[in-house]
């Protein structure tokens, strides 16, 4: 997948749902935040993630100190601030080069990884702003598997936000499109080694079956299983659990 020509698709597509929307509509997956408060947090992330890069920093960016990291008040230049971010963000691994080691918030990592982190928060976001506004959202199955995996990855191994998964207990996920092949399934693991996760098959305490992009929404938080349409198999108690403790 050319994870740097998704973001800057995403990330239009972000903007084009948002240019006629009001910018005070309620984004109910998001707290208390409007669809202006979404928009900057997607381009300001952009530049954030960017400048962090180009500056091969090791210590976090306080996001005060970006720069440009307002938006316009005319939506058009909005929405071309918001693009320029994504092309920013690109430009930066580019010129860095995408295995310089740089900061993120679980630790150093080659400066690529950016690119995949902001693709999959441009996602996200194009999600929350769908469902805001009544819109339909979709994404193909492997870039919806691929922010399925980007994010299990994250949150097994971010010890900023402990996830609860007792040990010997485990949950799968079951994708329904058969092109996706072994990498339509995933499965989350506590034993010996600690929680982690991979592609393997298998039962699981819990599992969850669905087209790949409900299995997102609902692993994210921005459905429920019942509402994503999701069938599930196991002991809900060991999803609900894993759900609470999850980063929103």
């Amino acid at each position: 997948m050319d994870f740097r020509a998704a973001l800057l698709e995403q990330t239009r597509a972000f903007g084009e749902l948002i240019r006629s929307a009001d910018p005070a509509t309620p984004v109910p997956t998001c707290g208390e935040w409007t669809l202006k408060d979404l928009f900057r947090h997607v381009g300001r992330g952009n530049r954030w993630a960017a400048q962090i890069v180009i500056e091969h920093r090791n210590q976090p960016l306080d996001p005060r100190d970006v720069h440009d990291g307002k938006p316009p008040d005319d939506i058009d230049a909005a929405i071309d601030w918001l693009n320029r971010g994504a092309e920013l963000m690109v430009d930066a691994v580019n010129r860095v080069g995408a295995d310089a080691r740089v900061w993120t918030f679980l630790g150093p990592r080659p400066a690529g990884w950016w690119i995949r982190r902001r693709l999959h928060e441009a996602t996200v976001h194009r999600a929350d702003a769908a469902l805001a506004l009544g819109s339909e959202f979709e994404l193909s199955p492997e870039l919806a598997g691929d922010a399925l995996s980007e994010w299990l990855e994250r949150v097994c191994y971010d010890k900023r936000h402990p996830v609860v998964l007792d040990p010997g207990q485990s949950i799968h996920f079951h994708a329904t499109e058969e092109k996706l092949g072994p990498t339509g399934e995933w499965t989350v693991v506590h034993d010996d080694d600690g929680v982690w996760w991979s592609h393997s098959h298998s039962k699981g305490s819990v599992a969850l079956r669905g087209p790949v992009t409900e299995l997102l929404l609902a692993t994210v938080r921005r459905k429920t299983a019942a509402e994503a349409g999701l069938e599930v198999f196991g002991d809900t108690a060991v999803w609900d659990a894993w759900l609470n403790s999850t980063p929103y």
